[in-house]
């Protein structure tokens, strides 16, 4: 099935939407529940979701809907929409501007469109597969960094961290020695979006969800990246560990974690 032209547009639509209900709510007071001891919900995630699942009921009604909370039964549809309404609700629950909303297309199982929308900043990153990626409109590429030493890498720690906290500081604490530096900036979505626009030489992280990382990794792949496992196998979206890189440093990237482990 080629991609529809509307698919691209209704992505487009729904990014932007989902960020002017992030803006118009942020620093205002907004509810916030808890998930789990550190996973938070805030009512802007549940209010731009409800949103989301109208305009794809209404204009795709035969298509499914994964979103990160409130989850979504396969029916068998070829086309699945896979959602953040809010990736980096933290971030915005505490009234720090590093948030978006993250949503790709999956067709047969492949992602094949993606946009991600930082409203702070007014950034449309978009991708369809075998045409390219753009940032506002204009191509994107990653980053021509070939040396460790050289990169700037970013990462994040799964909700569940403070279970087996030696774990992730091992690692993190393996790339900071090689690395000119890592950050952690708690929007898996943006992290890949800033490695697809060469802002970033390479991401890594455990423990995701489809959710958090399908629109991301499809920009790396058309900005020129290449995204795989950590073990350098092929990358599985609901096995939840990435690696994305410029492609130069993957390598490199790929051993450092091994030796971590």
């Amino acid at each position: 099935m080629s991609p529809d032209p509307a698919f691209l547009a209704t992505a487009v639509e729904a990014v932007v939407r989902a960020g002017d209900i992030h803006l118009s709510k942020f620093r205002s007071g907004v509810r916030v529940d808890k998930k789990g001891a550190i996973d938070l919900v805030t009512e802007v995630d549940l209010e731009v979701e409800r949103m989301f699942r109208a305009m794809i009921a209404e204009r795709f009604p035969d298509h499914d809907v994964l979103a990160e909370e409130m989850g979504g039964a396969a029916t068998g549809a070829r086309c699945r929409w896979v959602f953040d309404p809010l990736d980096g609700t933290t971030n915005y629950a505490h009234g720090l501007p590093i948030f978006c909303a993250s949503l790709a297309l999956e067709i047969d199982g492949q992602a094949e469109v993606a946009a991600i929308y930082d409203a702070t900043r007014q950034e449309l990153f978009t991708a369809e597969r075998g045409v390219g990626a753009w940032l506002n409109g204009e191509p994107m590429k990653v980053s021509d960094t070939a040396a460790i030493i050289d990169a700037l890498l970013v990462t994040g720690f799964p909700y569940t961290v403070q279970q087996q906290p030696e774990h992730y500081l091992t690692v993190f604490g393996a790339y900071i020695s090689r690395a000119r530096a890592v950050r952690r900036l708690g929007s898996a979505a943006l992290d890949l979006c800033y490695v697809a626009a060469g802002r970033m030489d390479g991401f890594w992280e455990e423990s995701l969800q489809p959710w958090d990382t399908m629109a991301g990794a499809l920009i790396v792949q058309e900005a020129g990246g290449r995204v795989t496992a950590l073990d350098g196998g092929p990358w599985v979206p609901a096995n939840g560990h990435i690696l994305a890189s410029n492609g130069l440093l993957h390598q490199q990237m790929l051993e450092i974690f091994r030796a971590a482990r």
